[in-house]
């Protein structure tokens, strides 16, 4: 079988063997503290922002999301960015990264990689697909049909691949970045629950001010802003960043509101499924990274309200009644965040 379909990103990955061991320790796990969180972290926003107009609590998020060493789902409308977020954040890290457009005649083994037979050996050999990376680029997710969307199910929640019985482990750090059309739109399939869930936020581009789209008309006038980006940081910056953010403080108080939070998307009328125990625990996770992109060393309970749409709102199935009435799941968990009480301190 050839590589797998749309792997054209630039990208060195060394064959995986299989293994049951962890990914590589990051030495004697003396890294950086919350200054050279950010240092590195402005280095890597300032670099996508130079390609991203005019858009930086969505820069920010999926550096959030970066360093809570998660995955990212972009969907918007076509033509405002979602690819071009995706690569420059892929693009401002020196790591491996693929990237795979999806399309309605993609397999499972195009994204996993497949056994072949070698002649000269006369055995059969492991095939990496693209998903042996340290980001990988989905383009347009939802155009592939949810068998080939159910190849990421696994290496996404586990960070391993099982091919024909054997287990690849996958490098750290490993992010999904996807991108997808509306579900109204033309030759899309819905994303199941359970993938939906593993991404740990969705993000809109939305369009951009007059302002800031003139200033894309001058910045791509000539060539793409991709192509004069360069690396900032490489994975062992990044997988020591992560490593600050896991020890970010969360107090009884905070860690209660995110569960107070979660559960009450449960109970809520206008919803028939709520948020999962995952949720919580990326809830959590991108709260530590956003406090500490803030320059602090413990969470607060605003860095749970601004992540709770982003986070949960995608994971929301709303009831018949609220879909008709045009209540979307956002507006759920806006009113809930605003109902709730909120706990007195973050320390």
């Amino acid at each position: 079988m050839q590589a797998p379909t749309g792997s054209g990103e630039p990208a060195s990955a060394d064959r995986p063997s299989p293994s049951r061991s962890s990914s590589p320790s990051d030495g004697d796990g003396s890294g950086p503290g919350l200054d050279g969180l950010a240092q590195v972290a402005n280095k890597i926003r300032d670099a996508v922002e130079s390609v991203i107009e005019g858009k930086p609590g969505v820069v920010r998020l999926a550096l959030t999301v970066l360093l809570a060493e998660g995955h990212l789902l972009i969907e918007d409308v076509p033509g405002v960015g979602k690819t071009m977020l995706a690569k420059a954040l892929a693009r401002s890290v020196d790591c491996s990264v693929r990237r795979v457009q999806f399309t309605p005649d993609l397999l499972p083994s195009d994204i996993t990689g497949v056994s072949a037979y070698n002649q000269e050996l006369r055995e059969f050999e492991f095939k990496p697909g693209p998903v042996f990376a340290n980001i990988v680029v989905g383009d347009e997710i939802n155009r592939a049909s949810p068998k080939t969307q159910s190849a990421l199910l696994e290496c996404m929640e586990e960070r391993q691949v099982t091919v024909d019985g054997v287990t690849y482990p996958l490098d750290r750090p490993f992010m999904v970045i996807s991108t997808q059309n509306p579900v109204e739109m033309e030759g899309t399939y819905p994303l199941p629950e359970a993938q939906r869930d593993r991404f740990t936020a969705r993000i809109s581009m939305g369009y951009p001010d007059p302002a800031a789209e003139l200033d894309m008309l001058d910045a791509h006038g000539q060539s793409s802003p991709l192509d004069r980006l360069t690396p900032v940081a490489d994975a062992a910056d990044v997988r020591a960043l992560i490593d600050v953010v896991r020890r970010q403080h969360v107090s009884p108080g905070v860690r209660q509101y995110a569960i107070d939070l979660v559960t009450a998307t449960r109970n809520h009328p206008d919803l028939r499924l709520g948020a999962s125990p995952r949720a919580t625990l990326h809830l959590v996770r991108a709260a530590r990274a956003y406090a500490a992109l803030d320059d602090r060393d413990y969470v607060l309970p605003d860095d749970i309200q601004d992540l709770a749409v982003p986070v949960l709102a995608h994971r929301l199935l709303p009831t018949a009644e609220a879909q008709v009435e045009r209540r979307r799941p956002e507006h759920v968990v806006t009113e809930l965040v605003n109902r709730l009480p909120v706990p007195s301190s973050g320390k």
